[in-house]
């Protein structure tokens, strides 16, 4: 399989004299002040200016649904937390080597969400420190390098951990000690190339097998199996629930630990449970959180097992100058408490059923839906060209995603051939929102396919 990602949504500069004078002028000043390295979404990039609740505002005013950010998890701009951020930014902003009750106070309320096992917190700015922490304590706690990763993952941008990242392409250099296996197979599929019947569970427990036995080859002792636990890059995976639970079992054989990044599935986003893990009715060594802990405030977390910590706690110093600052502790409590007050986890779950069977129900009108799959507010519909052979539809895929967008709906995709559309929206999207989006991509299928 090709290493090289597909972004069917990105931006060619070459064409930048196709869109209006004042975004060509903004297009070039990017180029000119941020380089080559950051892209834009879309044919044609959107300028945003203002965000509230599930909607992103343009310039001109226009509103466009966002179907897409996990990140503001508890929607755009939420008055909750941006007075909670304003309020203790007027007050005290500190690091962790001065005694704060804030920082205890929400360690208190993020620990009571985990299984009991799990009761320690350490604090970074974003996911990636947050994943590259916990190699740093699975190799400490087991005296391993190897690591196991699926196929196109995508934990982050640091040296140790882009390495663990196949999704950001053949460029970047996997770690000789990272070994990858396929990502699990859908057994949901509308087609007769779906795979029903299949053991999913033991499918994906037979690679972790193999590239163990890899290691061993090698001379490589295991030190964890890192898993986003809705397989977001590799085109979201969520059932059925407990198919992880022979992996694990595996790599803790082999004396590795698991490692559940929570930076996607977490929060209540998959509705039937708090964090995308207790679908498989299993408790992580060490778990990860970033994107919507702070609803945009850069705050991610690392929890994990007294036992598993207390090796490198004992050997290695950690500081962070920013992470769990009192304001980053203000803004992850206020998403916490609106999470909670608002029912969003319960929103998600009813939100996430409906728009399953729509979704399902357009599949019976358009043969390019291949699958439908997710959990609550994270679904990915597979878009194919023969439902036999599930052969994927990737131009297609990526004319949608482009009318959608020319439609004022905001939507990517994900999967080795960039044909899963990938639906995350912030969580108070709800059935009205629901009905918006599908109507908008039942008239894009139509119209891609006209």
């Amino acid at each position: 399989m090709s290493r090289d990602p597909i972004m069917i949504n990105s931006f060619d500069p070459g064409r930048s004299s196709e869109l209006p004078d004042r975004e060509q002028a903004l297009v070039a000043r990017r180029q000119r002040l941020l380089g080559p390295a950051y892209r834009l979404f879309y044919e044609h990039p959107v300028h945003f200016v203002r965000g509230e609740g599930v909607w992103l505002y343009d310039a001109d005013g226009a509103a466009y649904l966002d179907v897409y950010n996990n990140v503001p998890a508890v929607g755009h701009c939420h008055p909750r937390v941006v007075e909670a951020i304003a309020r203790q930014a007027a007050q005290l902003n500190i690091h962790t080597r001065y005694l704060h009750a804030g920082i205890l106070d929400y360690s208190e309320m993020l620990l009571a969400t985990f299984p009991s096992e799990l009761s320690q917190v350490m604090y970074t700015c974003t996911g990636s420190e947050a994943n590259d922490l916990a190699v740093r304590v699975a190799r400490q706690f087991t005296g391993g390098t190897g690591f196991i990763v699926t196929q196109l993952a995508y934990h982050g941008v640091t040296d140790t951990i882009a390495a663990m990242s196949p999704s950001l392409g053949a460029h970047v250099v996997l770690g000789p000690h990272v070994r990858t296996v396929p990502a699990p197979r859908s057994a949901s599929a509308v087609g007769a190339g779906g795979g029903a019947g299949e053991d999913v569970g033991r499918a994906f427990a037979s690679g972790v097998e193999a590239a163990l036995e890899d290691m061993a080859r090698h001379g490589i002792r295991p030190a964890a199996l890192l898993v986003d636990t809705i397989f977001s890059s590799d085109g979201v995976f969520a059932d059925p629930a407990g198919f992880l639970q022979p992996a694990v079992d595996a790599m803790r054989r082999a004396g590795g630990l698991f490692i559940a990044d929570e930076v996607q599935p977490g929060f209540g986003r998959t509705g039937d449970a708090m964090w995308g893990f207790q679908r498989h009715s299993l408790v992580p060594d060490i778990v990860t959180l970033g994107k919507p802990m702070g609803n945009g405030y850069p705050v991610a977390a690392l929890v994990a097992k007294p036992e598993v910590l207390a090796p490198f706690g004992s050997h290695c110093r950690y500081f962070n100058t920013f992470g769990g600052n009192p304001v980053a502790m203000a803004a992850a409590r206020a998403v916490l408490d609106v999470i909670r007050e608002e029912q969003l986890r319960e929103r998600a779950l009813d939100t996430g059923h409906y728009l399953r069977r729509r979704l399902t129900t357009l599949a019976e009108r358009f043969e390019v839906i291949g699958d439908v799959r997710g959990a609550g507010l994270f679904i990915g519909v597979e878009l194919v060209a023969d439902r036999a052979t599930r052969s994927p539809a990737t131009r297609l895929t990526a004319e949608v995603v482009n009318e959608l967008r020319r439609r004022r709906v905001l939507i990517s995709a994900a999967g080795p051939h960039a044909n899963v559309l990938k639906i995350r929206p912030p969580l108070p999207f709800g059935r009205p929102e629901a009905d918006l989006f599908l109507d908008a991509l039942e008239a894009s299928l139509a119209h891609v396919q006209s």
